[in-house]
């Protein structure tokens, strides 16, 4: 039996340089689309409620739990991957959708 759930990037991030971010951004797009990721949350307002504070949230939905994973280890992924780590700080989950 296939599992139809969806699968979901959560991310939240504390830019440290935004030339550096930006060159994240430029190629973490095309990447995760190229695996059917669709952005419900890039950023925007928001209001911390609990734990601790980060300025941008993203959400992503993918077809798939599987295709979620695919996109964060594919090849396009790591080279953007390389610009985030020395330009923000993160936190980032797949979760499985309900």
């Amino acid at each position: 039996m296939s599992n139809n759930k969806k699968g979901y990037w959560i991310t939240l991030c504390h830019v440290t340089d935004s030339l550096g971010y930006g060159e994240y951004i430029k190629l973490a797009g095309p990447a995760i689309e190229k695996f059917g990721g669709k952005f419900l949350a890039r950023g925007g307002e928001q209001f911390k409620l609990e734990g601790d504070s980060y300025e941008r949230t993203v959400v992503v939905e993918f077809d798939s739990i599987q295709a979620a994973k695919d996109a964060y280890n594919s090849d396009d992924y790591r080279k953007a991957l390389k610009h985030s780590a020395s330009s923000s700080e993160r936190h980032l989950v797949v979760v499985e959708g309900i």
